[in-house]
């Protein structure tokens, strides 16, 4: 049998206070990274060296790199955000302990990018996740995968799905039909997404007996929801009015999950985005995840990281 090739990689950092944060204090994130992926980790100043097999050094690399885009973004480390990202490249993003739920196809629903990965650790450790990204980057077909997993495993007794039912250039009262007929459009995105996790005769049924609501954002008004998965998509669109009241229907042993993407605000220009001001709010409160997925997790057709990208530069910033 032969022996395992050993290999080494360089990772050059910006400068030595950036080296100083990503070690941790008495180089315990650095320690954290070498004994979880059994890899010799060398520091030099403003370089690291991994010596070890391939892919053990391959997965540090990616840590590290991981790790630096989470200060960049942040401003700083936590050894929580070092345990998720070491689960994440040590599963590959797609390894069957990342597996989330069963789809009707068969296949397992499972993160394909680091990005989607540290989503699904932020649901499996978080009561609140509040994600925000681009087009294409799974964050309402994660997590509606995540809530029927709870569902499943009878975590929770309810789905709750709520959208703001905000116009994206077209007008409702030039809709046919009634209210509910108005209102189904905009809901239809999260009819997709169960439809492609759960059998439709089953969704149809869980509906029918209120296991699984989609709704509008006001409708959520006076309500207390305890047992449930509570998942509110594009909330970009959402006022901060509105997001303070969705955020407090929580009750006991339940799951908040919000997604948004700061791009694609359909607010009128004076109304400030209630995501946004989510984002900023509630960085820092113990018990809440607040993550950024980026143009690398689109995981469409590659087209769509292209149109984003070529949209990028001429972007309105989001209202304050």
């Amino acid at each position: 049998m032969s022996e395992t090739q050993l290999v080494s990689k360089t990772l050059t950092l910006d400068s030595r206070e950036e080296a100083v944060i990503l070690f941790g204090p008495r180089d315990q994130f650095l320690r954290t990274v070498r004994d979880a992926l059994g890899v010799k980790i060398v520091a030099r100043g403003d370089t690291l060296q991994f010596e070890g097999a391939e892919e053990q050094v391959d997965q540090a690399e990616r840590a590290f790199s991981q790790l630096r885009g989470l200060l960049r973004k942040n401003g700083r480390l936590v050894p929580e955000d070092v345990r998720s990202i070491i689960e994440v490249v040590r599963g590959d993003g797609r390894g069957s302990g990342n597996a989330m739920t069963v789809l009707e196809s068969g296949r397992y629903l499972r993160p394909r990018t680091d990005g989607q990965g540290r989503y699904v650790q932020a649901l499996k450790t978080h009561d609140i996740v509040l994600c925000v990204g681009p087009a294409g980057t799974g964050k309402t077909y994660l997590a509606v995968g995540w809530a029927v997993t709870l569902l499943r495993t009878g975590a929770v007794k309810k789905i709750v799905l709520v959208r703001p039912a905000v116009e994206a250039g077209e007008r409702l009262g030039f809709l046919p039909g009634d209210l509910i007929a108005k209102i189904n459009p905009y809901l239809r995105p999260l009819f997709d997404s169960l439809n492609d996790i759960m059998e439709p005769d089953i969704v149809k049924k869980y509906i029918e007996n209120e296991i699984i609501e989609i709704l509008p954002l006001a409708y959520m008004r006076g309500r207390t929801l305890s047992n449930a998965c509570i998942i509110l998509d594009e909330g970009q669109n959402a006022t901060c009015t509105q997001m303070k009241m969705f955020l407090t229907r929580m009750g006991l042993n339940s799951k908040i999950v919000v997604t948004g993407d700061l791009s694609q605000i359909d607010l009128p220009t004076s109304v400030r985005s209630g995501l946004f001001d989510a984002v900023q709010r509630l960085r820092n409160v113990e018990g809440i995840s607040v993550l950024t997925l980026e143009d690398s997790d689109i995981v469409r057709n590659p087209l769509v990281m292209k149109i984003v990208q070529a949209y990028d530069d001429d972007i309105p910033k989001a209202k304050k």
